[in-house]
């Protein structure tokens, strides 16, 4: 890796709880993952499971019945709340966004982390259910997660985010590409590798995006990261998900390490730096995720396999974080 990228990675484990007897369930993070439809499953699993997998304590999914009862086959590890309703399916009575987001927004106090959009789909009362769900998480400052079809709100509502300085989109390139048409931005018209993020983030008013590719440029308009860790080759439906689970993990330990559940040693980081770190922390992890599960599966690679990574990629990344130090070892 590059020394910048070791240098970002050095601060990004400074944030890293250590394994400490004195935590008790749930200050490690308590995430939930918004998404899940009759016709979509898989995402929301991979996300709430990398969340887990990396070390979140809690790890939760919020979706509709019908996805519920599939997605608790999965894992009993994961906290399914089917709170969710789709329009399609309920016929028999008209369902009110407001009755259905405010059994979430009730959720929230539990809560550090929200993920929104893996599984989601583009049904009018879902889409509806979550921007009052966001809008009551950025009352509350609680950093979000936004993927998939979350972004449609965002397509169509720009305000929904707009300064919103703890929210992360996560878009790929046909999403990125979208954002930037719906807020009419011209072409920056320079050699600048980073100039589209930067320009997309600072329309958006210090929001964070995470934009992917060869190499991921992580920007709120005013500070950029570029992770150039190497990735896999093979781009099957659903890592993307594993991203989302990851941030979220390290948005949660953010919260962990200013609330300072443990001794800090050495140079203490700024609050305002803290979200970038960890979105260049989850896309570190997914990037070596995907890296190692390619050598082993080569071109048959799936998101699964992410998933199985994610531990063993935190490990390579970052080593063990144990004791009463929070001091880098990179």
């Amino acid at each position: 890796m590059t020394a910048s990228t070791q240098g970002v990675l050095s601060k990004v484990r400074q944030m890293i709880p250590p394994m400490l007897d004195k935590f008790h369930k749930g200050q490690l993070g308590r995430v939930a993952v918004i998404g899940g439809s009759q016709d979509y499953t898989g995402a929301p699993y991979f996300s709430a499971m990398a969340s887990a997998k990396l070390g979140c304590d809690m790890s939760h999914v919020i979706c509709t019945p019908e996805a519920g009862a599939v997605i608790k086959t999965y894992s009993p590890n994961l906290m399914v709340h089917p709170l969710m309703r789709q329009s399609l399916l309920n016929d028999d009575e008209v369902a009110d966004p407001e009755k259905v987001s405010a059994g979430i927004i009730d959720m929230l106090p539990r809560l550090h982390v929200l993920v929104v959009g893996p599984g989601l789909g583009r049904d009018p009362l879902m889409q509806e259910t979550v921007a009052r769900v966001i809008q009551a998480a950025r009352k509350k400052k609680m950093p979000v997660v936004l993927d998939a079809d979350a972004l449609q709100l965002v397509l169509k509502d720009p305000s929904l985010v707009k300064g919103y300085k703890e929210a992360i989109l996560t878009p790929n390139v046909v999403e990125f590409g979208r954002i930037w048409d719906s807020l009419d931005l011209k072409d920056p018209g320079n050699k600048k590798e980073t100039a589209e993020v930067e320009i997309l983030a600072k329309a958006l008013g210090g929001v964070t995006v995470i934009q992917k590719g060869g190499k991921d440029f992580i920007s709120n308009g005013e500070t950029t990261l570029v992770n150039d860790l190497e990735g896999g080759k093979k781009r099957s439906g659903g890592q993307g998900d594993t991203l989302t689970g990851s941030v979220a993990t390290f948005l949660a330990w953010r919260k962990a390490y200013l609330d300072k559940l443990w001794d800090i040693h050495g140079d203490v980081l700024k609050e305002d730096e803290l979200i970038g770190l960890a979105a260049f922390g989850g896309s570190a992890i997914t990037r070596e995720s995907s890296r190692l599960a390619f050598l082993k599966r080569g071109r048959s690679l799936q998101a699964s396999d992410l998933t199985e990574e994610v531990h063993i990629a935190f490990l390579g990344l970052f080593g063990e974080v144990d004791g009463e130090t929070s001091e880098h070892k990179l």
